[in-house]
């Protein structure tokens, strides 16, 4: 037996464990491998496995792209070669890689260089003073787009901006600002760009506010549904090519920051497949991409279903692909007659008559075809329809042998949640109440939102569970708001939704956010875990998750992110790891000036004008790990928001961080 493997984990290992071990065949049979040594070495280290019989250890061993070894620092040293990468992780708190089991990378990595995120600003001064700077230098024909991620009730002004805020701080450059999957703000300019004028009529997806007058005012309402805003983003340009590429990587980057690793893409609309896909396959085949994506084909065409998916089942299949890219399924959008858009300001959307034949047909199709499907649903009233309908099919062709699942499923009932349990299906969710949850209170009251989603009821059921965002145009993309709202229960504004009763624990909630996704692509046994055999996808993290504040989980990042034993990110003290960025394009760009998610104001500021922050006297305090002198601080910032930015990394701290 190897050295530094005990005997649970060797025997617990399996078929895969056994395998990354092993290469050569001896006498009792075992295939063992003639060279032990590891490519990379983490060690000392607070590493969480979530596995329950090693559940800490301090060091891993990584080869091939697989965990092969567990373990104390010198057992695991064992594994070390001449060619060995050996990583001091310093005390360092270390989880499996982030893996989110719905959200939208590969369309909004389309145009993620050319978003004006609010993801994480503390102020709408802020916002509109940044949205006022990217006006200034966004060229004639471009917008400014402000698409998602972000909630009134984050800024210290708990307010919207108002259509002469946005009039005044751009007069000329056409703004689009998308609030939730409700509402819409355009300014003069962006009304001309999209022909919208007092004889443009309502279309049937929404609602154009006008003024006594008649003529538009800028807002647009998502009522029924938010296809006037899907529509709006669409008259939009978007990027060449090779931009979108760049933007891709720019924005998978970003959520290597956040410590991602693994996502199930579900899709979207005007999102057409193969079309939208051929940037990320591009990536893919240039062994660009640092996120592993498991997408769902989501249909385009109401009335065209079936057809739709008729063409995509001669285009790919379920499986096909590899670790880092591959066909997941359909959804979520099986049929436009069944989607109950969640917007929690408007009154529960009825389901149209049709709903029950239209979903049949679909959901017989894809079984038939052994096709997984995902489906998306708010309101009880419509996982009762839903369900009988999957009833109906489970007895022609039975369900359990196709992984199904329902995403969001803010309001459904316990007698829904035992259909989906006989039924064998799954349940992804989303933190849209962390950020539509101000306007859930207001509607429904306390008592309906201590259950909105019954997530301890799911689980407590057995119920297959994976956590997600949503991002980004609903939710932002970053995954610690999600842990943060299932630890804490609150909305991103401080809105207390749940009592203790349906709060998870830390550990719960970041194994849904880990083992707990991997179910949806279906790869429980290859990722979720810090355990031999398994995809080597680990992240070190800025603190300790498990004993921060619960105010600061939302502020965690990653600074070492690896994924399949390569690394992908590196910032603080292990900055001089970081694989080297693209440059950003377009020149003018907003993530080129602002960051990502949470950036501080003066760090954007720092980062665009590349004028160093004053910085502090060296004293006795002043570590690696502990420093709490503001300039130190503000430099950790700008070095985890800006990396680009090398040029002053160290300026004014001589701590051994820089």
């Amino acid at each position: 037996m190897p050295h530094g493997i005990t005997r649970r984990a060797f025997l617990g290992a399996g078929t895969a464990g056994l395998l990354a071990l092993y290469g050569c065949k001896t006498p009792n049979g075992l295939t063992q491998r003639t060279d032990m040594s590891a490519d990379i070495i983490l060690f000392n280290g607070r590493i969480t496995t979530l596995m329950g019989s090693d559940p800490t250890v301090s060091a891993v061993a990584i080869k091939d792209g697989l965990f092969t070894a567990t373990g104390d620092d010198r057992n695991v040293m064992a594994f070390r070669g001449a060619s060995t990468q050996v990583i001091d992780l310093r005390g360092r708190t270390v989880i499996p890689g982030l893996n989110d089991s719905h959200t939208h990378v590969i369309r909004g990595g389309l145009s993620y260089n050319l978003e004006l995120r609010w993801d994480g600003v503390p102020s709408l001064a802020d916002g509109l003073r940044m949205l006022k700077e990217q006006a200034q230098r966004t060229p004639p024909g471009q917008w400014v787009r402000v698409i998602g991620g972000w909630s009134e009730f984050q800024f210290a002004e708990r307010r919207m901006p108002t259509l002469d805020e946005i009039n005044a701080v751009a007069p000329d450059t056409p703004v689009f600002v998308l609030h939730l999957y409700c509402r819409g703000l355009l300014n003069k300019a962006a009304l001309r760009a999209c022909g919208y004028t007092k004889d443009t009529p309502n279309p049937p997806s929404g609602e154009i506010q006008r003024d006594k007058h008649g003529n538009p005012t800028g807002l647009l309402i998502a009522r029924p549904n938010a296809g006037i805003l899907y529509a709006t983003v669409g008259k939009q340009p978007k990027l060449p090519p090779e931009y979108q590429m760049n933007s891709s990587r720019h924005f998978m980057r970003e959520l290597n920051r956040l410590g991602l690793t693994s996502l199930v893409d579900a899709g979207g609309g005007s999102h057409i497949y193969p079309d939208d896909y051929a940037i990320i396959e591009e990536l893919h085949k240039r062994g660009e991409m640092t996120v592993r994506m498991a997408y769902n084909i989501f249909t385009q065409k109401p009335k065209e279903e079936k057809e739709d998916f008729l063409r995509c089942m001669k285009l790919t299949a379920p499986g096909k692909g590899d670790d880092f890219y591959r066909c997941n399924g359909a959804g979520e959008m099986l049929v436009y007659s069944a989607a109950d858009f969640e917007d929690f300001m408007e009154p529960r959307p009825g389901l149209p008559s049709g709903l029950e034949k239209d979903l049949k047909e679909v959901v017989s199709l894809l079984a038939a075809n052994k096709w997984p499907f995902r489906i998306h649903a708010t309101y009880d009233e419509s996982f009762s329809r839903m369900l009988n309908v999957f009833e109906e099919a489970n007895r022609e062709i039975p369900l359990k042998d196709i992984r199904w699942f329902f995403d969001h499923c803010e309001t459904i009932s316990d007698r829904s949640l035992d259909r989906v349990k006989a039924l064998g299906g799954g349940i992804a969710i989303q933190n849209r109440m962390a950020f539509q949850g101000e306007y859930f209170l207001d509607r429904y009251g306390k008592q309906a939102a201590e259950r909105t989603p019954p997530v301890r009821k799911m689980l407590d059921l057995g119920i297959p569970v994976g956590a997600g965002t949503d991002g980004t145009r609903v939710s932002s993309y970053n995954p610690w708001l999600v842990l943060y709202w299932l630890a804490a229960g609150k909305t991103v504004g401080g809105a207390s939704l749940y009592s203790g009763a349906n709060r998870l624990s830390r550990e719960e909630a970041l194994k849904l956010y880990t083992h707990g996704s991997s179910w949806f692509s279906g790869e429980s046994d290859r990722k979720g875990a810090i355990a031999i055999g398994q995809l080597a996808d680990v992240i070190a993290l800025t603190e300790d998750y498990f004993s921060v504040p619960e105010e600061k989980i939302k502020g965690l990042e990653s600074v070492l992110t690896i994924v399949g034993g390569k690394i992908v990110y590196g910032a603080g003290e292990f900055s001089n790891l970081d694989p080297a960025p693209p440059p950003v394009i377009p020149e003018w760009s907003p993530i080129k000036v602002y960051g990502g998610y949470g950036a501080p104001l003066d760090v954007r500021k720092a980062a665009r004008t590349g004028v160093p922050v004053p910085g502090h006297q060296h004293t006795a305090e002043c570590h690696a790990h502990g420093c709490h002198h503001a300039a130190h601080q503000l430099l950790v910032g700008i070095k985890a928001a800006a990396p680009r930015y090398s040029d002053f990394w160290g300026l004014g701290c001589d701590c051994n961080a820089f």
